[in-house]
């Protein structure tokens, strides 16, 4: 399988070290580790909105990776150092596992961010080395925010790379496309879900996010020209079908299974986009006063080629060898 893995989409779940915020942020006062975090939590609060700590005080408990092929196709989700859950463990694992399937490209939703900054300190911590990370110069950089080929962040690409701002964040995109979303759990609520010793489900939290970012990545195969409709849909139901497999003894499956909806395809529904509730039979709205439709103008005659992707339309596929890019 290591010659086939072209992707590998994860998604990393921290909790703070709460020795180094007592020894950072509070020296001398001689707060216990459960103290200074919950005293930053309240600082943060009042600050941001939001209890979330940064990165820089954080250590990963869990990390959950997708292999996917070159071609696209979902062939398994594995939950690092399961059922331990070790962070030195963990970020041994990340990096090793990535230069023995051949560092293929990662892609995350705000990884740039968040998550690999995150685990190459993590590196620096548990003494780490990722030379491989490190190699190259200038765009040819692993680490270069435009060498996609080694990192594809789906927020940059849906905000071309900062000029907008992607409100919503991964459950906004997973939701346009009829999946899931956030169910239940919440980036800030995993260091309570830790103090309680629920390790578990702070890993199926994290595994139901890398299936929202497998979709998200399909689309923006599609969207990039990678794959046309009926491609990405195929690829949709083949993993759909393979997490129901899972399902019988993955509770993060069943549950991901469970919140599914189809995207709502409109170009081949007879519906109305799910828009407006009073839309009318055309799709449209009706609207009071509304003009009659000019009589002299002609619609096309519709044919199965007019449907976004089809062989015969603009959008044909290419040589789907994202490792090889150096941009996305």
């Amino acid at each position: 399988m290591t010659d086939d893995v072209g992707h590998l989409i994860f998604d990393v779940e921290s909790v703070a070290d709460g020795r180094l915020i007592s020894s950072v942020r509070y020296p001398g006062d001689g707060l216990s580790p459960a103290e200074a975090i919950e005293r930053y939590q309240k600082e943060r609060l009042e600050q941001t909105g939001s209890t979330f700590i940064p990165h820089t005080f954080m250590v990963p408990i869990a990390v959950v990776i997708a292999k996917v092929s070159r071609d696209f196709r979902l062939l398994d989700i594995v939950s690092l150092d399961e059922p331990a859950y070790r962070p030195h463990v963990i970020t041994k694992h990340f990096w090793q596992g990535w230069e023995i399937y051949g560092c293929p490209q990662w892609v995350t939703f705000n990884g740039r961010s968040f998550d690999l900054p995150l685990m190459e300190l993590s590196a620096f911590r548990f003494g780490l080395p990722i030379a491989k990370w490190f190699s190259g110069s200038g765009y040819q950089s692993p680490r270069n925010r435009f060498c996609t080929s080694a990192h594809l962040d789906l927020q940059e690409l849906l905000t071309n790379f900062g000029a907008a701002k992607m409100n919503g964040g991964l459950n906004l995109a997973a939701q346009m496309l009829g999946k899931p979303g956030k169910m239940g759990i919440r980036g800030e609520d995993v260091q309570s879900y830790h103090d309680r010793g629920e390790a578990k489900s702070i890993s199926d939290y994290c595994r139901c996010d890398v299936l929202d970012t497998y979709f998200v990545f399909l689309r923006s195969r599609l969207m990039t020209g990678k794959l046309v409709l009926a491609e990405e849909q195929k690829l949709v139901e083949e993993a759909r079908d393979w997490i129901e497999r899972q399902s019988e003894s993955c509770q993060a499956c069943a549950d991901y299974l469970a919140a599914w909806n189809d995207w709502h395809d409109p170009w081949t529904s007879d519906t109305a986009f799910p828009l407006d509730e009073h839309a009318g039979e055309d799709g449209h709205a009706a609207a009071e006063g509304d003009a009659a439709p000019c009589s002299d103008v002609t619609e096309p005659d519709a044919s199965p080629n007019d449907r976004p992707g089809g062989r015969d339309g603009a959008m044909q596929p290419v040589a789907a060898e994202a490792s090889s890019e150096a941009t996305d």
